[in-house]
């Protein structure tokens, strides 16, 4: 009978995978996929291959993009609230609630005195996503916001129950020059607070917390947020250290009990028929079971088509060097951009601009002095 058990867990914007032998973890990989997670995931299955060649496993998938993997490769699937649930009780028994980000989804789940989970299931806010989106925003990644947040010295309200909410409050503290590191520090207390009040929604967090996720597992600033949040009403905070591949670590338990496993073999590289590869690469499509919309250009002569269609309608334009007379200037200082146009008494376009800009009253004066 074979001793590893392969657990994979294919989520929105990450794919894991794990290897455990005994119930103790040999291999794992975290990785995001970009979009591609299919790719993503026959790399990964290619390294288990290289590491652990003709091995046979049992393998079980979880994750919100797991199920029509699973089938395919006729393994188990495991939802992934109950994989992580598995994972909590065998390696952090003493947890009483369990706080978990993803890249677009959120969760608490309470263990005592029965188990119970409250998910952000159906919007990004507050969540990984959420995370990288107010990042591009300080023009920086997630680990930046994270070395920002370090150094903080005042804490300002900013939604996060949705995108748009959140750049509406950041949005004017960027313009009038909040320092960026409040302004880090300020994104994860938002997510902090989105949990705690959007899903907990009255019921206490209290006893002992762990933190499960990428997000808390690669952002201390985020836990800590959290920890600022519940520190009066909550024992102790534990962060595992593979908190990332919990999900996919309980996968991999549920997949060596033998009355719900199935069994399959992993080959080298070079074997280009080897299962599950193979399976991946030619009859797997991550996708919901819903209908896919039409391309905006269903070939090349479309897109020819419309770029004709769009260059015939041209605006006269006229050097500014030339120009003369009464000149029309307008300027649209926008949330994260900044549009001028110049033109003369008969309409034609001297001056044109457009840029991104946290700062429009300084685009703006620049925009004056280009064109005065």
């Amino acid at each position: 009978m074979p001793h590893l058990a392969l657990g994979l867990d294919v989520g929105s914007t990450t794919v894991k995978a794990v290897v455990l032998e005994g119930g103790a973890l040999r291999w794992s990989s975290y990785r995001r996929h970009n979009a591609d997670a299919r790719g993503a995931l026959r790399t990964l299955l290619a390294e288990v291959s290289d590491a652990y060649p003709d091995e046979p496993f049992h393998c079980a998938v979880t994750g919100s993009a797991g199920l029509g993997v699973a089938d395919v490769m006729g393994v188990e699937f495991v939802q992934e609230v109950i994989a992580g649930t598995a994972a909590i009780e065998r390696f952090e028994p003493a947890a009483d609630v369990v706080i978990e980000l993803g890249g677009e989804d959120a969760k608490i789940t309470f263990l005592h005195p029965v188990v119970e989970q409250r998910m952000n299931g159906t919007c990004a806010g507050g969540t990984g996503a959420f995370i990288d989106q107010m990042a591009s925003l300080l023009h920086t990644d997630a680990a930046g916001l994270d070395a920002l947040a370090a150094a903080y010295s005042h804490l300002y309200p900013i939604a996060s129950r949705c995108g748009v909410f959140a750049k509406s409050d950041l949005q004017p503290l960027l313009n009038q020059g909040a320092a960026h590191t409040d302004l880090a520090a300020s994104v994860f207390q938002a997510v902090a607070t989105q949990t705690i009040a959007g899903l907990a929604c009255g019921h206490p967090i209290r006893g002992n917390v762990v933190f499960l996720g990428g997000p808390l597992h690669f952002l201390p600033q985020l836990r800590a947020a959290y920890e600022r949040a519940l520190a009066a009403q909550v024992a102790s905070f534990t962060t595992p250290d593979e908190a990332h591949l919990f999900v996919a670590m309980g996968a991999a338990l549920l997949a060596a009990q033998p009355a719900t496993s199935h069994t399959t073999t992993l080959r080298g590289r070079a074997q280009r028929t080897a299962d599950l590869v193979r399976l991946l690469g030619h009859r797997v499509t991550l996708s919901l079971g819903t209908s896919r919309m039409r391309p905006l250009f269903a070939d090349d002569a479309e897109r020819s088509d419309f770029s004709a269609r769009h260059h015939a309608v041209s605006v006269p334009r006229a050097d500014l060097a030339s120009a003369s007379g009464p000149l029309f200037l307008g300027i649209d200082a926008g949330s994260t951009t900044v549009k001028a146009v110049l033109l003369t008494a008969t309409g034609e376009v001297v001056f044109d601009h457009y840029q991104g800009s946290n700062d429009p009253v300084h685009v703006s004066l620049g925009i004056l002095r280009r064109v005065l």
